[in-house]
């Protein structure tokens, strides 16, 4: 049909997913949003809820486990057999059979229509039977067209049942036309089923595909194709009755993403694109391999799938044991309590029927047949004291089989007490004369502890942890399903056990008692009948006389039913508010014993993990005490290359002063200084692995390493949290001046271990380097809570013949926030991403107690223009003298916040006082008005800026309660940046 004619407000998307035959799918309008939040709401909802019981409702929407991935869907159950349920997944269209287990009730929020509508085509009806190959072939090929796949459709009508009749367009394909072309439909009309219109009726219907071809240009197409295409069937309706009631569709699963005729149908509309002057050629050729290939390749992808379909089912059936095992007790339970209510009902119509009507010997032997069938059934299920059995099954698993904390645990933690004051006194000593004595303690305490730790470790190793951790899992899942709506409450009487075995016991015996008077009574019934048997037999000579068969008669039959009725009352009595209670007292107490079991049995497995590893670790050491020769021997190393490196520096210079420059012998001597420089850097940073594990001894247990190797200076290298380097000297850089950067202090610009860096230089004297010292490690340790926020100090190191300090950072070229808005300004986007990386920034640093006091626009750095993070500040002054800084402006905004003025300290409050200042010169970097008055009254009114963005600097420059940085982030101003 030509759809040029259609308006386009007329026409509708949706996605396929699934085909029922050659002319009818179901499909989903591409413009429902709510998919998603449909299956993350089953997800939730499905595991926890009530399992169908009873009979299903035709209009009610249950959720249904879907055979193939075992995941839960909404349905509607269309017909049932036994347990068995024939149901539609309302959201897909598909239908299989299902068992109640995996059928659940859901919430009144998912009782909404179906998301899936049944789409047929306008005018067609199929032109074969259901059973003959030419259906499973129309199928299978409409399936491979559209199936996952979106189709813009044009409706015309809608049938009783709610199909809706339409027009389909894939693209500019017709996919009516494609259908009729290969004879899988026939145009339908009405009281000519058969289509032997005439064209010329036809095209002068305007309703009913205008431009098509009429049936006798059809039958010459199809012919001029040469045969049908020979397509096989996805959905094979041939198979046994067996393998149908097990899986009756195989259709398009609820969730399915890929499409895998995807091949297959590539290759039929490469068929169809020639099926006009070429197709008389075509036919002789493609159409016959076509179908062949076609079928082998879905045939080999239909395996490849259903072997990866068995894997994750089978790990998906694995993972849901214990889940599947609690529903299924609540199953039982459930079907059982079924069975009780159907003998209860039966019991109380015979009670109203003995009351109506006086019974005569024959009804009241029939009545008491109808008991005792009855009571026959309830003692084979027995479903009243079901989850009562249970519970008392579940407390001897819990009292019987429990694991305590093990004995030699209060010795080991003994043991771990002694050893660690043995490191302590240790960490306290000052004096190499202590130091002996103190190590030969702690080597004491570590032996007795060791043989704690064997003790302990060998004994757990005995303990079955693991199974009884998965059986009180099992046990406490079970229950839960079970008594589901009670809740654990934190006061739970402490002999609920003993009340609730003490009831049980009652109860039985009473059961008991009862089961044995109506034995009894029944058993002299059954005498009675086989005297009365007797007696009748004429056949034979009896000694039975007419009084036996007489005597009693009425006592035997009333005690019969007297003990049939009360055994059926004692079953069917319900448990009273006290009885309950019990119930309730002891799965509570069951509940909260499994849980302080479980978390006893973690905290014992945790134990064995850090004690093994407190053993592999010792090991190690028993031949004695970690040495730092390594050390030793890379320092030697470095002091070696040091001083070639020196000397060939020196060679060079000597060279380039020459009369006669020696070109070629100069840049060999520069090869090899690139060389050796490598080398030296390359023996610092197996220093540092060295430092790094001797500190990490030092912590564990063995903190007198920094006195008995002073020379190595362990103590140091720790209190500057591993950025102090001493190997390190200038000299060794081939670092180039950065003028343009270098204002009080120089700026040097060098490689360093394959990164580009900067040498930040600072004058010191003994007491600013200790100073320096105490604040870069604060700095850093605050900086590595959260490294990408903050610049990071990546070493420090002293001048060996200048009394300077040195700090290499990273080089961010032209990355500042003053440079960038120099020449390219950052746009609002980039804005609000840039600061917000700030923000975070000025928040770690603010949660380890460091107050910036130097942020402004050349300290702040945006790094692929989307990426802020806060520059490190002057280490060798104070936060008082930072903030006075001359360089605390941007543009003509003053960042010192008005407190700081009046003498009060730096703070981060008045960091975020900066953090606003520099976020209103992003946006106006001209402003030139006043931040400060005598009342605080700013307006930002006039500047025309976002109203979010004026809200937040109201609450940074205006508002004497200022936003910290964690609530800064929390402003809707950025709220919704990624970064």
């Amino acid at each position: 049909m030509d759809q040029s004619g259609i308006q386009p407000e007329k026409m509708e998307l949706v996605v396929v997913t699934h085909v029922v035959d050659a002319i009818t799918f179901w499909a989903q309008n591409v413009t429902d949003k709510i998919n998603e939040k449909i299956n993350d709401m089953l997800t939730e909802k499905c595991p926890i809820a009530p399992i169908l019981m009873g009979r299903p409702s035709s209009h009610k929407v249950y959720g249904a486990r879907f055979s193939e991935d075992r995941c839960w869907y909404r349905c509607k159950v269309q017909q049932q057999t036994e347990d068995k349920f024939y149901i539609l997944y309302i959201d897909y269209g598909n239908m299989e059979i299902v068992s109640r287990s995996d059928l659940v009730e859901l919430p009144e929020e998912l009782q909404t229509t179906g998301l899936a509508k049944k789409y047929k085509f306008w005018g067609f009806h199929v032109s074969s039977e259901q059973d003959s190959p030419l259906f499973s072939q129309g199928k299978s090929f409409l399936h491979n067209m559209i199936h996952g796949k979106k189709l813009r459709v044009h409706k015309k009508s809608v049938c009783f049942d709610g199909t809706i009749l339409i027009e389909a367009f894939q693209g500019s394909l017709d996919i009516g036309e494609e259908l009729l072309k290969f004879k899988f439909a026939k145009v339908s009309l009405p009281g000519n089923r058969e289509n032997s219109l005439p064209t010329v009726n036809l095209q002068e219907c305007t309703g009913l595909w205008p431009t098509r071809n009429s049936p006798g240009e059809l039958d010459t197409l199809g012919s001029s194709l040469g045969c049908m295409p020979k397509l096989r069937p996805i959905f094979s309706d041939q198979k046994p009755q067996v393998i149908k009631e097990q899986k009756t569709i195989i259709a398009l699963q609820p969730v399915e993403k890929v499409n895998v005729g995807q091949e297959s149908l590539t290759e039929i509309k490469a068929l169809k694109t020639d099926g006009g002057g070429d197709g008389q050629q075509l036919c002789s050729q493609d159409t016959e391999q076509m179908p062949n290939e076609t079928g082998s390749e879905l045939q080999r992808m239909k395996e490849v799938i259903n072997e990866k379909d068995l894997e994750i089912k089978k790990l998906k059936e694995e993972g849901s044991a214990i889940q599947q095992h609690a529903s299924l007790l609540g199953h039982q339970l459930e079907e059982a309590k079924l069975e009780l209510q159907t003998v209860k009902e039966s019991y109380e119509k015979t009670k109203d029927t003995e009351l109506k009507h006086p019974a005569t010997v024959a009804s009241r032997i029939s009545q008491l047949a109808k008991k005792v069938d009855s009571l026959r059934k309830l003692r084979e299920s027995n479903p009243c004291s079901a989850d009562e059995d249970h519970l008392l099954e579940s407390i001897t698993i819990i009292m019987n089989y429990r694991i305590s904390m093990p004995l030699s645990s209060e010795r080991l933690e003994l043991a771990w007490k002694a050893y660690d004051e043995t490191l302590a006194n240790l960490r306290g000593c000052q004096t190499m004369a202590e130091i002996e004595p103190l190590v030969n303690s702690r080597n004491e305490a570590r032996g007795a502890l060791l043989a704690a730790v064997d003790d302990f470790l060998q004994e757990v190793d005995k303990l079955p942890i693991n199974e009884r951790l998965n059986k009180l899992k099992e046990v406490a899942s079970s229950l839960t399903a079970i008594f589901s709506s009670v809740m654990v409450t934190e006061q739970i009487e402490e002999y609920s056990f003993e009340k609730f075995c003490e009831w049980k016991g009652h109860k039985q015996q009473k059961i008991k008692n009862v089961r044995k008077t109506t034995d009894e009574a029944l058993l002299a019934l059954s005498g009675w009948a086989a005297k009365l048997s007797k007696f009748s037999c004429l056949m034979e000579k009896s000694s039975v006389t007419e009084e036996d068969v007489a005597d009693s008669v009425d006592e035997i039959l009333m005690n019969a039913d007297n003990a049939l009725c009360e055994e059926l009352s004692t079953e069917f009595s319900e448990q009273d508010n006290q009885e309950r209670k019990i119930v309730f007292n002891a799965f509570r107490k069951a509940m909260r014993d499994i849980q302080r079991e479980q978390s006893l049995l973690e905290e014992v497995k945790q134990m064995y993990e850090l004690n093994t590893k407190f053993k592999q670790e010792l090991q190690q050491w028993q031949s004695g005490p970690p040495k730092a020769d390594e050390l030793s021997a890379v320092k030697k190393r470095i002091r070696s290359l040091r001083s070639q490196l020196r000397w060939k520096l020196v060679e060079v210079s000597c060279l380039e002063e020459a009369e006669e420059l020696d070109l070629p012998e100069i840049l060999k001597k520069k090869e090899e200084i690139a060389e050796t420089r490598n080398a030296l850097f390359q023996e610092i940073s197996h220093e540092k692995k060295q430092y790094i594990m001797l500190c990490d001894l030092v912590k564990r247990g063995f903190p007198e390493l920094p006195m008995i190797y002073p020379d190595a200076d362990i103590n140091g290298y720790m209190s500057s949290a591993g950025l102090l380097m001493k190997s390190l000297d200038r000299d060794m850089f081939d670092a180039e001046p950065m003028r343009e950067l270098s204002g009080r202090r120089p700026l040097l610009s060098t490689d360093f271990q394959g990164q580009k860096v900067v040498l930040k230089c600072y004058a010191v004297d003994e007491e600013s380097e200790a100073k320096m010292l105490e604040q870069a490690a604060h700095y850093h340790r605050a900086q590595q809570q959260n490294p990408p926020t903050a610049v990071p100090l990546l070493a420090l190191f002293c001048g060996k013949s200048d009394p300077l300090a040195y700090v290499i950072v990273p080089h961010y070229s032209n990355g500042s926030l003053r440079a960038i808005q120099k020449s390219s300004p950052l746009s609002s986007c980039e804005v609000r991403k840039v600061m917000k990386g700030v923000a975070l920034g000025l928040q770690s640093l603010h949660a380890a107690s460091v107050t910036h006091a130097s942020l402004h626009p050349n300290n702040v750095f945006a790094i692929g223009r989307e990426k802020g993070i806060v520059g490190d500040y002057d280490l060798t002054k104070t936060p008082v003298q930072r903030v006075f800084d001359s360089g605390m402006v941007a543009g003509s905004i003053s960042l010192v916040a008005p407190e700081l003025k009046q003498g009060q300290p730096p703070s981060p409050a008045t960091d975020m006082y900066a953090f606003g200042g520099i976020l209103l010169w992003l946006h106006v970097p001209d402003f030139s008005g006043t931040l400060e008055n005598e009342h605080q009254n700013v307006e930002f009114t006039a500047l025309d800026l976002d109203a979010k963005l004026l809200k937040l600097l109201s609450k940074l420059l205006i508002s004497s309660t200022r936003l910290s940085a964690s609530e800064a982030l929390k402003d809707e101003y950025f709220i919704s940046v990624d970064v």
